[in-house]
């Protein structure tokens, strides 16, 4: 088997930033073959609605579709799916789909106002989204854990109509996923993806209905789909690979880190695992389970070419630099496996979710804990926040003046609106004044 070799920094190294700059670089050039592409199938769906998501779903899907009726699932073959499960997963998927409501109940927005002493009222209107389309993908990467994660926080916020999109490889679909869409509260899949599944979801057709916003992963093509129809339709966010940043002191077993390493790693070779820690004998350790347990992985090459491309163990002088480090990489998953996670965590301010302690792995956020596992990736997290429930809710500003109240506030608005110019604003607001 094939050596690894993990890099190793220290931030006493005179050059540690350039490394670390060189170590998080991620090339998202777009790829302007796959742009072209993609804008072709967006211009077809567009034009030709569901002839053109048939034709495209027969020749990626290798299937036979030949009415666009045959693309919906009938909501009894989602019941059935629920109902055929083996217990052990069927009681996962309910506790799982239970810890994420009752989190996404915490985030729901309220409505609100106040009013002033002249009688002025203001306030915010909060509303859920009309319509939403999820996207999962099928085949291979079947993730009933994305449906609960999507679904569920639009269903609390109190999106009406939920639309999933599932590609259906030569008709075959994943029971797990069309489970998980029952529980979740899904109102209708249709088996179709790609960039003509966004498609159909960005403009509409005859059957599928139009959407408002679309959320969910995906390949790079439903990726560009995504950033293409943006604007037309609103997006989650475009996600770059997976990543895991660990803080340790050093007195958390290495098996257990060097494993949480791989939880990310195995996803794919452009995913980022990273280790900081004070003590450099640990990380030694760390690099010696690495070895020893690497053998033993199902995705062993995918795990040794991300560690070796991307990944790294990191040397730091103690526990607050190792914060700063943290602050500047801004991670996905950030993990502090130390003895007082609680202040340390006062010192983090960029990180998608922080796995707080020895005990909390952070595959148990990608699967059950409660909050969402949709989070922002290449050091998006400087900016962005996990989807939640504010993600399928909409804000909308009140403003209700009393008499006196467009009185003063005609005045004002009547001298800056002049300031810029703009006479028929101010005479509008003059109008009003007493």
């Amino acid at each position: 088997m094939p050596l690894l070799a993990i890099k190793k920094l220290t931030t006493q190294s005179p050059d540690f930033n350039q490394q670390l700059t060189q170590l998080l670089a991620w090339d998202e050039t777009d790829d302007l073959d796959i742009q072209e592409r993609v804008l072709a199938i967006l211009a077809d769906v567009r034009k030709n609605g569901d002839e053109a998501v048939i034709n495209y779903t027969n020749r990626f899907d290798h299937r036979s579709i030949s009415n666009a009726n045959e693309l919906e699932l009938p909501k009894a073959t989602l019941k059935a799916a629920w109902e055929n499960l083996p217990a052990d997963q069927a009681q996962a998927l309910q506790t799982a789909a239970e810890r994420i409501r009752a989190y996404a109940e915490h985030q729901k927005m309220q409505s609100w106002q106040y009013e002033e002493a002249d009688g002025t009222v203001l306030g915010q209107k909060i509303t859920p989204l009309d319509s939403v389309g999820l996207y999962v993908p099928g085949g291979k990467a079947a993730y009933p854990s994305s449906v609960l994660m999507n679904a569920i926080p639009a269903k609390v916020a109190g999106v009406a109509d939920l639309i999933m999109v599932v590609p259906t490889p030569n008709g075959e679909t994943n029971e797990l996923v069309l489970a998980a869409a029952y529980i979740a509260g899904v109102d209708r899949v249709f088996s179709i993806g790609g960039a003509q599944a966004v498609a159909a979801l960005a403009y509409g057709t005859a059957t599928i209905p139009k959407v408002a916003k679309i959320v969910g992963p995906g390949n790079i093509y439903v990726a560009t789909a995504k950033k293409l129809v943006f604007g037309q339709v609103g997006i989650d966010m475009i996600a770059g690979p997976s990543e895991i940043l660990v803080i340790c002191d050093g007195l958390t077993n290495p098996d257990w880190i060097a494993m949480d390493l791989f939880s990310q790693a195995e996803h794919d070779e452009n995913a980022q695992s990273i280790l900081l820690s004070d003590d450099a004998d640990f990380l030694a350790a760390v690099e010696a389970s690495i070895h020893k347990l690497l053998p033993t992985m199902e995705r062993a090459d995918i795990i040794r070419a991300s560690l070796s491309t991307r990944g790294a163990l990191i040397h730091v002088a103690n526990l607050d630099e190792a914060a700063e480090v943290a602050n500047s990489i801004a991670p996905e998953h950030l993990e502090l496996s130390v003895a007082n996670p609680e202040s340390l965590c006062e010192k983090i301010r960029h990180a998608g979710a922080i796995f707080m302690g020895r005990y909390t792995a952070e595959a148990l956020g990608d699967y059950c804990a409660g909050p969402n596992h949709v989070l922002p990736t290449s050091s998006t997290a400087r900016f962005s926040s996990p989807l939640g429930v504010y993600d399928f809710q909409k804000r909308t500003s009140l403003i209700n003046c009393s008499e006196s109240g467009a009185d003063k506030l005609g005045k004002i608005a009547s001298i800056l609106a002049r300031g810029e110019s703009l006479t028929a604003h101010a005479r509008s607001a003059e109008y009003r004044i007493k």
